[in-house]
């Protein structure tokens, strides 16, 4: 198929079939890791940039490993080390990005909707790696993807996004693609971290973590952010640990071979036990390992613009 988009910005912008061809084209790459030399010329004398306004160590790393197999050249651009920090606006950012002539950006940026900003005076493509609040949508892919592999099809699975929803674009991006998938989504956290709006979301909402598991095949926990405590939307990390912290007792309800992920960076014992986060059940290092061939597929099919070898 031709691939026909030019920016990446949210997974609401792919259809099933488009979804299914990353998918694809990440499952050919994975041959690839097994290979002594892990190198390909696909992308030879082709340039990404990765620019992370926000400090990121898996997203930024998967994206230099898969564009360096691909034969791409990468060149990193963070805030610390950017004009960010000396007052330049994203525009001005983006122009001299521009003026480099580079074939894709792959952009992080706190404030939702930079990514969108971006692309629309780029003529690159963009790839949102983290915009705000907002999306991400490559980590959405990777995470179905795992459980595509996994399962062969996600399509009447039943799977539980548990945790800070309300300030996670993770769990934003994987509500939109899983449900478009075919897959049953449940959400389950305190009340001050979970969105106002859920009403409108395709999904059914738990404030017990015990019937949100009754029945599931997958739990994804999502990472707390220690600051919400700070803010008082927590009370203390020992109550929210007791309550809505995923350990093995509550794997009991859930269906036989549960499966479960984490888009890191793990805090063990707040959100996870150690036990399950390195259980046999877990697909957290799966979840790592798909998102290099993910991210390699990505950049392949907008750099390239078209999915044919």
């Amino acid at each position: 198929m031709k691939w026909l988009h030019k920016d990446l910005l949210d997974v609401s912008q792919l259809s099933k079939p488009e979804v299914m061809a990353i998918f694809e084209t990440a499952g050919r790459f994975q041959e690839l890791q097994e290979r002594p030399v892990k190198k390909v010329p696909t992308l030879k004398g082709r340039s990404v940039v990765l620019f992370f306004a926000e400090p990121s160590t898996r997203t930024k790393t998967s994206f230099d490993v898969a564009g360096k197999r691909l034969s791409a050249d990468t060149f990193s651009l963070a805030k610390s080390s950017s004009s960010l920090t000396k007052g330049e606006s994203l525009k001005d950012t983006a122009l001299t990005l521009q003026a480099m002539a580079p074939d894709a950006i792959v952009i992080r940026h706190w404030c939702s909707g930079a990514a969108r900003f971006m692309a629309d005076r780029l003529d690159c493509s963009v790839i949102n790696a983290g915009d705000g609040r907002h999306a991400h949508p490559t980590q959405a892919l990777l995470d179905s993807f795992t459980l595509h592999q996994e399962w062969g099809d996600v399509a009447g699975k039943t799977i539980l996004i548990l945790g800070d929803i309300a300030h996670s674009r993770v769990a934003r991006s994987n509500v939109i693609l899983l449900t478009r998938l075919g897959a049953k989504v449940r959400l389950c956290g305190p009340r001050t971290l979970l969105p106002p709006a859920l009403k409108t979301w395709p999904v059914k909402v738990f404030s017990d973590l015990n019937e949100a598991v009754k029945g599931v095949d997958a739990v994804m926990c999502l990472r707390l952010q220690l600051e919400r405590q700070k803010d008082g939307l927590l009370p203390d990390l020992r109550e929210y640990s007791r309550t809505f912290g995923l350990g093995a007792r509550h794997l009991e309800r859930a269906n036989p071979d549960v499966r479960i992920l984490h888009p890191g960076p793990l805090n063990r014992g707040v959100e996870i036990s150690s036990e399950l986060a390195d259980s046999a059940g877990s697909l957290i290092l799966d979840q790592v390992a798909s998102g290099v061939v993910v991210r390699m597929a990505l950049l392949f099919l907008y750099m390239t613009r078209k999915g044919e070898e």
